[in-house]
Formats: structure tokens, sequence, C-alpha cells
């Protein structure tokens, strides 16, 4: 909590759109803001969530956090997901959230390339009672995919940013109607925003550019992105 507490006291001034050129302080929502909302979803859960988190703060490994996990798991609570598939699953911090929500005749279909991340879902999912939920593969995202059949009610992307839209062209086509396509990171610490960041030979942000308006043209989804943490792109099917 303790960065996002460090802008507290500074005015909504210091939060104004100064990103036309630059994207230093182009914060989407105020830090105050999100922990206020941080600070409702922390509440009593299983312990391993607490380890997890600790892990990724110890490591400096990117998770979804609190804030989008509650999100993560209220979207596929709402369309009653039993099968999702998750494009980059580090070591199982979205795979509790999206877990808890489909149940134990649900399955979350998971996908990293570090064959250790694998190990430590599994330790983590199971101490949660989770593991019976998950099918953890070990191997590049996209290749996993190819080599598992079916629709999904979610296909969740959190890859490299420079396979963005590649994973969408992909996953669109094996979406329920109804189900949800849903990708972090898609304002790029702000950097989508940010006209010298577009110019410049900036492969991420340039793939997320590109994956976020082609999503937003396509006629046969309904999008929008929630702001939080580093923006959460959901496309229902039509």
């Amino acid at each position: 909590m303790t960065d996002y507490f460090n802008w507290v006291g500074q005015g909504m001034d210091d939060f104004r759109p100064t990103g036309i050129d630059d994207a230093d302080g182009l914060i989407p929502v105020n830090p105050a803001i999100e922990a206020y909302m941080r600070n409702l979803v922390i509440r009593t859960d299983h312990p391993v969530l607490f380890e997890m988190e600790e892990l990724a703060r110890q490591e400096n490994f990117p998770i979804v956090n609190r804030l989008v996990g509650v999100f993560l798991k209220t979207q596929a609570s709402m369309i009653n997901a039993k099968r999702v598939f998750e494009f980059g699953s580090g070591f199982g911090y979205s795979a509790y959230w999206f877990a808890k929500a489909i149940g134990h005749d649900g399955r979350v279909i998971c996908s990293d390339s570090d064959a250790a991340n694998r190990q430590r879902a599994k330790k983590y999912l199971s101490a949660a009672e989770l593991w019976q939920c998950v099918e953890f593969h070990v191997g590049l995202a996209q290749d996993v995919f190819e080599q598992t059949d079916g629709l999904f009610d979610i296909c969740y992307n959190d890859v490299d940013k420079s396979a963005y839209p590649e994973i969408w062209q992909i996953a669109k086509h094996r979406i329920r109607s109804g189900g949800l396509y849903i990708a972090d990171n898609v304002l790029w610490h702000g950097r989508v925003a940010v006209k010298n960041y577009q110019d410049e030979i900036d492969v991420s942000t340039a793939a997320i550019v590109e994956h976020n308006q082609m999503i937003f043209n396509d006629p046969d989804f309904d999008v929008f992105i929630n702001p939080i943490r580093d923006g959460v792109m959901v496309a229902r099917k039509k």
C-alpha cells in the first residue's frame, strides 16, 4: 500500500492529462482512489493468497494484485464460466481467482513457459484446494492453446505484450457467444495514450495499441477497459 499512499495529499491538478507528449504522471486512476478500493477487498481469505502476494513482492514478479483478482472472479461468476484458458499464468495468481469462480466442476487451463512456475502454482493452489480445477501446461501459450480443443467461456491474455495482437487473432474464434476475452496491461503504464511512445520504436506499446484498436473495431464484440491498475480489457462476444 506504501506506493499508493505516497501520492496522498497531491491535488487532482497533479493528475491532469499531461500525457500528450510525456507518460510521466499519466496515471489512469488516482492512486489514492485505487488504494481505497484495494482496502475494501483486503479481507480474510485463504492464507495462501497472502503468500503468493508476498512472493510477488519479494521477487518483483508481476501479478494482477488483489483488486484485479476480485474483478476477474466477478467477471467469471457473472457469466457462470466453467472453462477458462489463460495465456500466461505465472505461478497461478490469476488462476486462483478464476478457480474460485468456476467451482470444482470447472477447469482453468494454464500455460507458462517456466516449469518452475508450474511447481509453484501446484504448491499454492493445492494448499487452497483449487489444484483439481487446474490443468497447467508448460510451453508457449500459443502452442498450448492450439493443442487444446473446444470453446471457452473466457480467454485471458497476460503474455509478453508484443504477442497481444496474435493472441487476440487466435483466441477470438474460440470464445463462445456471451463469453469473454480479458486482457491485462492494456493501458501499459499510460504509454498507449502518449504520442512520443507511439512514434518511437517501442514494440510492446505499438503491439498493445494495435491490439486495443483491433478489438474495439471488431463488430462481434462489446468492449470496455477498466482502468484500474494497468488497465484490464473485457470484450464480450455477441
